[in-house]
C-alpha cells in the first residue's frame, strides 16, 4: 500500500508526538528531574504546534487559492501540490482553474482594447452624462465637436441654451435633432440617448451625429425643386407674352407708319409702342432672370482630383487680380502647410471661390481700405478654406437666410451665390460656415 508524504509526514510527526508524551509521563513518575521535565513538556507543545500547522497545509493553500481568485491574482502558483500525489489532483485543479483565469482576463483585456479603439475612432461623438451631472467626453469625435473639456452638464450652455435645454430633455431611448453653437458655426445635430447603470450611478450615453451635410441637401433638393417649378411655370406663361408684345409692336409701328403725323390717332399710337416695348423688354428681362436662377437647379457630380492648394489660390488671385486693384483692395493669401492638397473638383472649388471673393468684394465697396485674406489649413483632421473681410460684416439674423435662394443683402444681386457655394459644398461632403471676422467683418469657411 502506498503513502503519500502527508501522510507519512503525519505518521512521523504523531509518533514523534506520542514518543515525547511517554517519556515526559515516565519522567513524571520516576524521577524529580524538574529541568528536564519543562524541557520535555515544551518539545512536546512545540511538536503539537508543527503537527497543527503540517496537518491544516491544505487548507491553508486552499484559502491562498481563494485570494488569488478574489484579487484577480494571476500569478499564484500550486506547484507544490504536485510531489505529493494526496492533493496532485487538487493542486493540478486549482492551477487549471487560475490558467483559465488569466486566459479569460487576457481575453476581456483585448475585448476592451477593442471596444475602446473603435469608440475612439467611431466619427459620432459619444457622451455619458450621469444622474449627477457629471459628464465625459467619451472619444475623439466628442473631443473634435465640443472644441474645449466638458466635464460638467451645467457646460452645455456654451453651445447654445437651445442645446442644453435639449440634452437635458433628452431620456434614454429617445431622439431629437439640435442646434449646436460653435466657434465655427452652428451645427444641427442628431442626438440619441440610452440608459445604463454603472457602480450604481444611473448614466445616460448620448450620441451626436453631423447631420448639416445632409439636412443641406435636402434643402437644396426642396429648393431645387420648387425653383424648377417656378421657372417651368413662368417661362411658360412669359414666352407667348414676350411674342405677343413683339408681334402687337410690330403691327402698331405698321399702323403708325400710314398714319400721317397731324392725324389725332398718332399720339395714342405711339404710346401703345412704348408700352408694348416696355411689356416685351420686361418680359425678355424675367426670362433671363429665371434661366439664370435655374443654374441651382442641375444636379452637379463633382470630379475629385488631387488639388495644390497653393496653385488654386495663386491661379484665383490671378484671375481677380483686375477686380482687387479696380476696388484698391488689397488681397492676402495663407496656406498652413504651404504644401496643402485637398480631393476636389478643381472647376466646381474655383466656382465656389470666385462666388465668395465676389461677395467679399461687394462687401467692401463702401471701404476705402479694404482686406481680403485667402486662407486654408487643417483643423481637426479637416481641411478649411476661408475667405475673411474686414467689411461691416453680416447680422447674425441673417447669416442663415443667405443661403437661402433669391435674398440677398448686396445692392445689385441675384441671392444665388450663397447658394451656389453651399452646394459646390455639400457634394463635396463639406460645410458652409459664417462666423466674425477678429477686428470687424464677415469669414465663411468651407470645411471638407
Amino acid at each position: 500500500m502506498a503513502y503519500s508524504r502527508f501522510e507519512i509526514g503525519i505518521l512521523l510527526r504523531v509518533t514523534g508526538l506520542v514518543a515525547t508524551l511517554a517519556v515526559l509521563a515516565w519522567m513524571l513518575a520516576q524521577t524529580d528531574w524538574y529541568v528536564t521535565i519543562a524541557l520535555v513538556t515544551v518539545a512536546l507543545f512545540a511538536q503539537a504546534a508543527l503537527l497543527a500547522h503540517f496537518a491544516s497545509r491544505s487548507g491553508r493553500e486552499v484559502a491562498r487559492f481563494l485570494d488569488a481568485l478574489a484579487f484577480g491574482d494571476n500569478s499564484a502558483s500550486f506547484a507544490s501540490f504536485s510531489g505529493d500525489h494526496a492533493f496532485a489532483e487538487l493542486g493540478a485543479s486549482m492551477t487549471r482553474v487560475l490558467d483559465q483565469l488569466r486566459s479569460g482576463q487576457a481575453e476581456r483585456a483585448e475585448q476592451a482594447y477593442y471596444l475602446q479603439t473603435l469608440i475612439s475612432h467611431v466619427p459620432v461623438a459619444l457622451i455619458s452624462v450621469d444622474e449627477n451631472g457629471a459628464v465625459q467626453l467619451l472619444n475623439l469625435a466628442a473631443r473634435r465637436l465640443f472644441e474645449s473639456s466638458c466635464t460638467d452638464a451645467s457646460h452645455f450652455v456654451r453651445h447654445g441654451a437651445a442645446f442644453a435645454t435639449g440634452l437635458e430633455a433628452l431620456k434614454p431611448g429617445e431622439g431629437a435633432i439640435i442646434r449646436m453653437e460653435r466657434n465655427t458655426g452652428a451645427l444641427q445635430l442628431k442626438a440619441a440617448a440610452t440608459g445604463v447603470t454603472l457602480s450604481g450611478l444611473r448614466r445616460r450615453l448620448i450620441s451626436l451625429q453631423n447631420i448639416e451635410t445632409e439636412l443641406t441637401a435636402q434643402e437644396l433638393a426642396a429648393w431645387q425643386t420648387v425653383i424648377r417649378v417656378m421657372a417651368h411655370e413662368v417661362t411658360n406663361s412669359l414666352t407667348p407674352i414676350t411674342s405677343l408684345a413683339a408681334t402687337a409692336q410690330g403691327l402698331v409701328r405698321e399702323v403708325l407708319s400710314t398714319l400721317p403725323a397731324e392725324d389725332e390717332r398718332h399720339a395714342a399710337l405711339a404710346d401703345a409702342t412704348e408700352a408694348l416695348e416696355t411689356m416685351a423688354r420686361r418680359s425678355e428681362g424675367l426670362l433671363h432672370f429665371v434661366q439664370n436662377h435655374r443654374r441651382i437647379t442641375r444636379r452637379m457630380v463633382a470630379k475629385i482630383e488631387i488639388v495644390t492648394v497653393r496653385r488654386l489660390f495663386i491661379r484665383l488671385q490671378r484671375l481677380l487680380a483686375g477686380e482687387l486693384a479696380t476696388r484698391n483692395i488689397a488681397l492676402t493669401l495663407s496656406i498652413v502647410p504651404d504644401t496643402l492638397e485637398i480631393a476636389a473638383d478643381t472647376e466646381l472649388l474655383d466656382q465656389a471661390l470666385i462666388n465668395l471673393m465676389r461677395n467679399a468684394m461687394e462687401a467692401l465697396r463702401d471701404e476705402t481700405a479694404g482686406r481680403i485674406l485667402l486662407s486654408a489649413f487643417q483643423e481637426n483632421g479637416r481641411v478649411v478654406i476661408a475667405v475673411a473681410d474686414n467689411g461691416p460684416g453680416i447680422a447674425p439674423d441673417q447669416r442663415e437666410k443667405v443661403f437661402v435662394p433669391f435674398f440677398t443683402t448686396k445692392r445689385q444681386g441675384s441671392g444665388v451665390g450663397l447658394t451656389l457655394v453651399r452646394q459646390i459644398a455639400t457634394v463635396h461632403g463639406a460645410t458652409v460656415g459664417i462666423t466674425d471676422t477678429n477686428g470687424g467683418g464677415t469669414t465663411i469657411s468651407m470645411r471638407f
